[in-house]
């Protein structure tokens, strides 16, 4: 039977650790790494709810892109984290976290937010590093849109293609059709898009200053959100863990949905 270490090691080959930024914290952070796995739950966050269907599904391993924790002093049930850890080992179950080195990684989460963009042909928005076989990354993507489009029919068209539920965006009067995309907060890839002449980046998080630069230099901007523009790998990587591994039953969680609401 497969255990922990095995789905960990797959999942630095999909998502190879060196592509990870600096301030990462990413691999196994919680639990055992010779626990045997029969179950695998998959999602954007370990929170109090998705570690409850993890436990209601009686899975070993949560997979989940954001980590648990970035740094510790401590682990005790006074604090949100120290509490999901307790209970996580309390249960018997380990939580693995692929991050900015899955943002990086070929067909993940910019690959995956490129295609459901409508992206024909995505290419690096920029060389952000080399890996260990010296191939180039980015979490950036860009690319032509398959037609063009209006820019108020394409934040229609994203706005359904990531199951968002809703859009905060910048409208510079320019038609949809060479796209720049990058999952979570990637304001400051607008440099990027500009560069290779694109008319519309897609992101999530957007600061103030970053819509009034989009303004002044004439780029489409939309904020898709963090949770709509990453969850877009889950089915990536359940995929993936589903065709590595056929001795798990590897599920995506159904109760994880974006936080923001839209009135």
């Amino acid at each position: 039977m497969s255990t922990v270490r095995d789905v960990l090691n797959a999942l630095w080959e999909f998502a190879p650790k060196e592509r990870k930024m600096d301030f990462d914290n990413v691999g196994l952070l919680v639990g055992r790494s010779d626990r045997k796995v029969e179950r695998i739950l998959t999602c954007l966050d370990v929170t109090d709810w998705t570690i409850s269907e993890a436990i209601e599904q009686g899975a070993q391993l949560i997979v989940a892109h954001h980590p648990v924790f970035f740094s510790l002093s401590s682990v005790n049930d006074e604090d949100v984290t120290g509490r999901k850890i307790i209970r996580l080992l309390e249960n018997g179950m380990s939580a693995i976290s692929m991050h900015t080195n899955l943002d990086a990684a070929d067909s993940g989460v910019n690959d995956a937010l490129a295609k459901k963009a409508g992206i024909a042909e995505p290419e690096l928005l920029t060389v952000e590093g080399h890996d260990m076989r010296m191939i180039e990354y980015s979490c950036g993507r860009w690319g032509k849109l398959k037609e063009p489009m209006e820019f108020s029919d394409y934040l229609q068209f994203i706005k359904s293609r990531l199951g968002a539920n809703g859009l905060r965006y910048h409208d510079a009067g320019k038609i949809a059709e060479k796209v720049a995309v990058v999952g979570g907060s990637g304001g400051s890839y607008l440099k990027y898009a500009l560069e290779k002449g694109c008319d519309t980046l897609l992101t999530a998080d957007i600061k103030y200053d970053v819509f009034l630069e989009a303004k002044e230099l004439g780029i489409n901007l939309i904020d898709g959100d963090h949770f709509a523009t990453e969850n877009v790998v889950v089915p990536v990587i359940s995929r993936y863990l589903a065709g590595r591994f056929s001795d798990i039953d590897v599920k995506m969680s159904e109760i994880h949905k974006q936080t923001a609401q839209f009135i």
